[in-house]
């Protein structure tokens, strides 16, 4: 039966969360269909990763040297190893990097591709993917008719179950072949201390906050719960914050366990970045705000007062 590749993603030396996600979703699918699945590890020391990625289901961990990020290499390697193993199905993280190279790794090996999956699942020995559409206001579920399937997954969107695979680990000798694409990198975070697309958390701020003067009081907030910061694209658009904090259709797309956003109206353009959220906590004093549609809990309050306590009990709680 069909084997699952999973492309998984590093930062800073460490495995990324979405690589465990992946590898636990592939898992599950693996196990319905009889297959085995493999993890690349984009790295000289996949044996640094296995025990972390044995436990989430992976039966092969192989380590491949692609060198720096470049969509062409990453495409030209990644493609080299699906030759290879034949997997019936592929999961790529829907990040930046993930985003970039995908279509092409698609197009080298044949295959449909769907991208920005919140939803697994299998029908007919077929995956189907389940991902937003018109802007996050509704789901569609979809089904790859080629021989190999390729999805690219959103970040928190899938459980991660402890499940041994087999850990066995491989050096593979694809590489980055020929690049005629010059990547140029450039550090825009802006100063996040947690990065948005992987954050569990995400304290996020709007026009409500009233200036750039007030985003300390959110990043306290976030500093407490180990969250992102987050803003609406009319602080960006005001240059109130860099957009590299932007959610929405023009900036991040994210599915963190918890949003609080705090002085947002809710937005169409807003809720199509955020909207795949577990629990959205809305702070606003205009009680018929948008966002309280889709809010899990709502708080109909001047943000000025509620976010310095919501802050101060936090840190009595978690110290």
């Amino acid at each position: 039966m069909a084997d699952v590749l999973v492309v998984s993603e590093l930062k800073d030396g460490e495995l990324k969360k979405i690589s465990k996600e992946l590898t636990s979703a592939a898992r599950k699918i693996a196990d319905a269909s009889g297959g085995k699945v493999h993890t690349v590890v984009i790295s000289d020391n996949a044996d640094k990763y296995a025990a972390d990625l044995k436990a989430v289901g992976a039966d092969t961990i192989i380590g491949v040297n692609l060198g720096d990020f470049n969509p062409e290499g990453y495409a030209n390697g990644i493609a080299s190893i699906i030759q290879e193993k034949k997997p019936g199905v592929v999961l790529i993280p829907h990040s930046s990097q993930g985003k970039d190279y995908s279509a092409r790794v698609a197009i080298k090996v044949n295959a449909g591709i769907v991208a920005d999956a919140v939803g697994l699942s299998i029908d007919g020995g077929k995956v189907v993917a389940k991902k937003p559409i018109y802007s996050g206001k509704a789901y569609a579920n979809f089904k790859i008719n080629s021989e190999i399937q390729i999805f690219t997954v959103r970040a928190n969107s899938q459980e991660v179950t402890l499940k041994d695979g087999a850990g066995v680990v491989e050096k593979s000798g694809a590489g980055a072949g020929e690049v005629r694409l010059k990547s140029i990198s450039k550090d825009l975070s802006g100063g996040n201390k947690v990065q948005l697309a992987d954050a569990s958390i995400i304290v996020s701020g709007g026009r409500g906050i009233k200036g750039p003067e007030n985003w300390p009081m959110l990043q306290d907030l976030a500093d407490t719960l180990g969250a992102a910061l987050g803003a609406s694209r009319a602080t960006v658009d005001a240059g109130w914050i860099s957009h590299s904090h932007q959610v929405g259709q023009t900036g991040k797309t994210v599915s963190p366990n918890c949003y609080i956003a705090c002085g947002i109206s809710g937005a169409i353009q807003h809720l199509a970045g955020m909207g795949s959220s577990k629990y959205i906590v809305a702070i606003n004093k205009d009680g018929d705000a948008p966002i309280f549609k889709v809010a899990t809990y709502g708080v109909v309050a001047d943000l000025f007062e509620v976010v310095p306590a919501l802050t101060s009990e936090f840190k009595k709680v978690l110290g």
